[in-house]
């Protein structure tokens, strides 16, 4: 079993660091803040992932080149995401630019400029993802179940936004944004790599220890009552996508060890998959079916994505629901129950097999738990799931009377 012996420590400031020392010659260094587009107002939509763009843009002692450059040159990489309720600055580099990293980071968070001109580039940027994202309809799909959803509520906003909201941004509504939710408290420092503790510890301190700020996010649950719909829109698509799913339990709640083992069952990343066994398989209704599930702070979701000619529609679709049926009814065997155990087991270790994804998850632990779970742990509480946890698990969240359907049609 892999196993899993990070140091969680704080700086001066509160600001938690979860540290791993990992023998390899790359190292990887994360800030994680509870932000992202959950936390947006209704005039911010896209504020989040705006603010990902343009931090890069230049601080008080770099221009936008050296930002980009200063880690470049040695090899090493810059990045960061957006999602519903999480910004990240990482960069992975050999160990011996650790100092590098964290000064380049510390000043990116902490003396980001972002200078008008700048702004307006960006926005230019932003609209061109925009139109480059209307043109995937397989993450377009995703994003709209999600805000059909949680109509009404931020959970919905699409993570980049709309092209009048990315106009409208001004510098001060970045300002007010980072205030508000970058603080010590609301951000988590991830490293990992074969650096000595103890340089981690002084060198974090210095570049991270002298932010400041109390705000945390204002958590607003979302909407209970929107019931679920049947949407049918004519997109200019070769094929027919398709999404059918409902809500899920939140990753606070007790259910979503077992959410997680019946969502891999039915379409995970395996070939023997419940959905690709029949659908793709036995019948060839279709190359890419499988099953998802995202939990939030409160709330989650759950839906099976189908991309399928359209004389096999109807029938993949009624494939789908007997399987969900299935999980409704007929109780796991004992031998099923602990094949899918041991298959998810598996597939967590492989999602831990690097450094980088490693580096993700203990940052995302700790901001969302405040720990980590070794893991012993973990395969401990996959192994408490029992039949009857499943079934539960199926007839509260799969039942047909509570499922969504969006599909794309040509």
């Amino acid at each position: 079993m892999i196993e899993l012996d990070p140091v969680i420590f704080e700086l001066s400031n509160g600001m938690k660091v979860v540290y791993l020392k990992r023998d390899a010659y790359v190292a990887h260094l994360g800030v994680m803040v509870h932000a992202g587009s959950r936390f947006e107002k209704p005039n911010e939509q896209g504020l989040a992932h705006f603010i990902e763009h343009c931090i890069f843009k230049g601080t008080r002692k770099r221009t936008s080149f050296d930002v980009f450059s200063d880690l470049d040159r040695v090899g090493g990489e810059l990045n960061a995401y957006t999602n519903k309720e999480e910004i990240s600055v990482h960069a992975s580099f050999r160990k011996a630019h650790f100092s590098i990293a964290a000064e380049l980071i510390g000043d990116i968070l902490q003396n980001a400029t972002f200078p008008e001109k700048e702004l307006k580039k960006e926005k230019d940027v932003i609209l061109d993802e925009i139109m480059s994202y209307l043109d995937s309809p397989i993450e377009r799909i995703h994003d709209e179940f999600e805000a059909h959803l949680y109509k009404g509520h931020s959970l919905g906003y699409n993570i980049l936004g709309t092209e009048e909201s990315v106009k409208s941004f001004t510098r001060d509504d970045i300002l007010n944004y980072i205030d508000r939710l970058f603080t010590p408290k609301n951000m988590v420092i991830s490293f990992v790599g074969d650096v000595a503790e103890s340089e981690v510890r002084s060198i974090l301190e210095a570049e991270f220890g002298s932010i400041e700020g109390n705000g945390k996010p204002q958590i607003e649950p979302p909407l209970v009552s929107i019931p679920p719909f049947n949407i049918r829109e004519k997109k200019a698509n070769y094929q027919i996508h398709t999404l059918v799913g409902g809500m899920a339990p939140s990753y606070n709640e007790d259910n979503r060890r077992a959410m997680t083992l019946l969502t891999n069952l039915l379409g995970g990343p395996a070939l023997n998959s419940r959905l690709i066994l029949s659908i793709r398989e036995k019948y060839g209704y279709a190359y890419n079916v499988e099953a998802n599930y995202t939990p939030y702070s409160d709330t989650g979701y759950w839906n099976i994505y189908l991309g399928t000619d359209k004389k096999y529609l109807d029938k993949a679709i009624r494939l789908i629901h007997d399987e969900l049926d299935k999980l409704i009814n007929e109780q796991l065997t004992a031998s099923e129950i602990s094949e899918a155990k041991e298959q998810l087991k598996g597939h967590l270790a492989l999602s831990l097999d690097t450094n980088l994804e490693l580096m993700f998850s203990l940052g995302k632990s700790v901001l969302i738990f405040g720990k980590v779970d070794t893991m012993q742990e973990i395969y401990q509480e996959l192994d408490k799931i029992s039949v009857d946890d499943v079934q539960k698990v199926a007839q509260t969240y799969f039942g047909s009377e509570k499922l969504s359907e969006l599909i794309f049609d040509f």
